[in-house]
């Protein structure tokens, strides 16, 4: 895939710590416009450095990443981040903004008109099945975890960046709760057809959500793919995501 056509790249890309810790090896990849690619793995498997070699939040030790043709290293760090939307599990929401000044903080940075801001900030929280009537003037503090983590969606999508970046974005919610907000992810990507890049350990939500998935063990990746080829790999470790699967998939006997 060349650069014109590709979302991301990462190009031979390892990542050390300080200490001489290695938490990436040789990451090679593409993400097409459009495609919802998730990161599977277990704690410490290298996803979340993954995310964060996306919008320079870290930079590569080795390799190189680039977004949109160009190499991180060679963006504006606050322009490239600007660019991305960013969804993690605590949202971290302005407790002394509103939920409509939340959704907006990006767009005012941007210098959008007040009107236009207000617009968007309504449309959104339509979209995430929030209504403006009802939420747009509230508090964070006066809301559901699950209305908390519709607004940071919301908030992420506000100034309609073309790569969407969603580090366990749902993990912390019930149960009910998060199928809910997937099944509204999974809407908002038909309808927005944004390029996102998902982080999870869950197989289910994976299996649910993406286009393709990228399992890393170790900092290496081990299976890159469509969602059925985790579940028909031979690799150790994809086995044992996809035994996982079937046993909280199977009807319960008791």
């Amino acid at each position: 895939m060349s650069d014109v056509q590709a979302a991301i790249e990462f190009r031979d890309v390892s990542f050390f710590l300080g200490d001489g810790r290695r938490l990436l090896a040789h990451l090679s990849l593409t993400v097409a416009p459009g495609e919802t690619l998730v990161f599977l793995g277990r704690s410490g498997s290298g996803k979340t450095t993954t995310m964060k070699l996306i919008n320079r939040l870290l930079d590569p030790t080795s390799g190189e990443v680039r977004v949109q043709g160009t190499a991180t290293t060679d963006w504006d760090p606050i322009r490239l981040r600007r660019r991305i939307g960013y969804v993690i599990q605590e949202i971290g929401l302005f407790p002394h903004l509103t939920v409509e000044e939340n959704v907006g903080v990006v767009p005012r940075l941007e210098g959008w008109p007040a009107q236009k801001i207000e617009r968007r900030a309504r449309e959104l929280l339509a979209m995430v099945s929030l209504d403006p009537a009802l939420f747009a003037r509230r508090y964070p503090g006066e809301l559901s975890g699950g209305q908390r983590q519709r607004v940071g969606v919301a908030r992420a999508l506000a100034a309609d960046p073309p790569i969407i970046l969603l580090d366990e974005p749902f993990g912390a919610l019930d149960p009910i709760t998060r199928l809910e907000i997937q099944e509204e992810f999974r809407s908002l990507q038909k309808t927005l057809n944004k390029t996102s890049v998902f982080v999870t350990h869950d197989v289910s939500e994976a299996l649910a959500l993406a286009s393709r998935i990228g399992l890393l063990k170790d900092g290496e990746l081990i299976v890159l793919g469509p969602p059925g080829d985790l579940l028909n790999s031979e690799d150790p470790e994809a086995r044992a995501f996809a035994r996982c699967y079937h046993e909280t998939t199977a009807p319960s006997l008791s």
